[in-house]
C-alpha cells in the first residue's frame, strides 16, 4: 500500500470524520428525534453497517471501486452507510473513468429504490426521498468528475509544457549545432582536398576546427543548460552577433553580404529568432551551394516589424528543405510571424521572413 502524503492524511481524516458525524447524527435522530417503528434488531444492524463503512473509507484510495460497489450494495438497507457510500462514490469519480462513475452511480439509484421499497419513510412520500437521493448522489459524482477532468487538463498542460522544451531543445541544436559542424566540414574538406598546401595554411586551418570544436562544445552545454535553468538565465544570440556570425562563414570561404537598417533595437526575442533564421539559412547555403554568393537583409523597426531574407544565387541548387527550415517555419510562427522558402524565377534561393515588433 503506497504511504499517504500529509495532505492525503488530513482529507483522509477529514472524510472519515464527516462520514462518522453524518452516521452520528442519524443514529441519534432515530433515536430521539423521528424514532422508527422499526425492530431494534434492524437499528442496531445498521449502526454496525455504518461503522464498517466509516472504516472502510480509509481505503477507498486502494480499492476504490470495490469499496463502493461494497457500500453502496450495504446503503440498499442501511441509512447510517449513507454517509461512507458517497464519499466512496465521490473517490471513483475522481480516480477512475467517468464509465465506471455511470456504473456505480446507477447502482446508487437502484440501491435507493431498493431502500424505499424495504424501509419506507412513513411521514415522507417516496418519490420526495428518492428526488433527494438522486439529486445528492448526483452533486457528489458531479463535483468528482470535476475535478477528474481538471486533473487530466492538468497532466495534459503538463505534457504539452514537456514536448514544447524537448521541441525548443532540438530546435536548438540543431540550428546550433548544424552550424558549428558544418564549418568543420567545410575546413576538413580543405585538408583533406590540400594536403599539399603550405604549413602556414594548414596550421590556421587546424586552429579553425580546434576553435570550432571546443565553440561546438560549448554552444551544446549552453543548449542543454535548459535542462538546469529557466532559458533566460543562459546567454542567448541577437541582432548584435550577427557581424560575428557572418565573418565566421567568411572564414570558411563564404561571401556573404550584410545590408541592415535597423530603427531601434529589438526585443531579445525578436532577436533571438532573427539570428537563428541567418544562422541556418548560412548552414543551408553552405552545405547545398558551396561558392555561391550570399546576401543576408536585415531591417524594420517598431512601427512595420522586422525582415529579415538571405539569398544566394546558386541557380536551380536547393539550399535545404528538411528539419532545419521547418524548425524555423515554427520559430516564426511561435513570435506571431511567418516565414516563406523556395527558388527564385531567376535563379537562386530565397529565405524570407517577417517578424512582429511588439510593443
Amino acid at each position: 500500500m503506497s504511504t499517504r502524503t500529509r495532505r492525503q492524511w488530513i482529507v483522509d481524516s477529514v472524510v472519515f470524520g464527516l462520514a462518522v458525524v453524518f452516521g452520528l447524527w442519524l443514529a441519534v435522530g432515530r433515536m430521539r428525534w423521528w424514532p422508527s417503528p422499526e425492530p431494534a434488531w434492524l437499528l442496531d444492524l445498521d449502526q454496525v453497517a455504518g461503522a464498517l463503512g466509516c472504516a472502510a473509507l480509509w481505503f477507498r484510495r486502494r480499492w476504490p471501486v470495490p469499496l463502493a460497489a461494497a457500500l453502496i450494495a450495504l446503503s440498499s438497507f442501511s441509512e447510517l452507510v449513507g454517509g461512507a457510500a458517497m464519499a466512496a462514490l465521490f473517490t471513483v469519480a475522481v480516480l477512475r473513468p467517468p464509465r465506471v462513475t455511470a456504473l456505480l452511480f446507477a447502482g446508487g439509484l437502484v440501491a435507493a429504490f431498493t431502500y424505499q421499497e424495504l424501509r419506507p419513510e412513513p411521514d415522507a412520500p417516496a418519490s420526495l426521498m428518492l428526488l433527494f437521493g438522486l439529486v445528492v448522489q448526483g452533486a457528489v459524482v458531479g463535483w468528482g468528475l470535476a475535478i477528474h477532468h481538471r486533473r487530466k487538463l492538468v497532466v495534459s498542460l503538463r505534457e504539452r509544457a514537456v514536448r514544447a522544451t524537448r521541441e525548443e531543445i532540438a530546435r536548438e541544436m540543431h540550428d546550433v549545432l548544424g552550424h558549428r559542424l558544418s564549418l568543420l566540414s567545410v575546413h576538413a574538406g580543405a585538408l583533406e582536398f590540400r594536403p599539399d598546401a603550405p604549413a602556414d595554411e594548414i596550421a590556421r586551418a587546424a586552429k579553425v576546427i580546434r576553435e570550432s570544436s571546443h565553440q561546438a562544445l560549448q554552444d551544446l552545454r549552453e543548449v542543454l543548460g535548459v535542462l538546469r535553468a529557466p532559458v533566460g538565465d543562459r546567454p542567448q544570440p541577437g541582432i548584435g552577433d550577427l557581424d560575428a556570425l557572418l565573418e565566421e562563414s567568411r572564414q570558411a570561404g563564404m561571401r556573404v553580404e550584410l545590408r541592415r537598417d535597423l530603427r531601434g533595437e529589438p526585443p531579445d526575442t525578436l532577436g533571438r529568432t532573427a539570428y537563428r533564421i541567418v544562422q541556418e539559412s548560412l548552414t543551408n547555403a553552405r552545405k547545398h551551394a558551396p561558392g555561391a554568393a550570399v546576401e543576408v537583409t536585415v531591417d524594420g523597426g517598431p512601427e512595420n516589424g522586422l525582415t529579415v531574407e538571405v539569398t544566394n544565387a546558386a541557380a536551380g541548387r536547393s539550399s535545404g528543405s528538411g528539419q532545419g527550415l521547418a524548425g524555423l517555419t515554427e520559430r516564426a510562427a511561435i513570435v506571431g510571424g511567418r516565414l516563406t522558402y523556395g527558388p527564385e524565377a531567376a535563379g537562386g534561393w530565397r529565405v524570407s521572413a517577417w517578424l512582429p515588433w511588439p510593443p
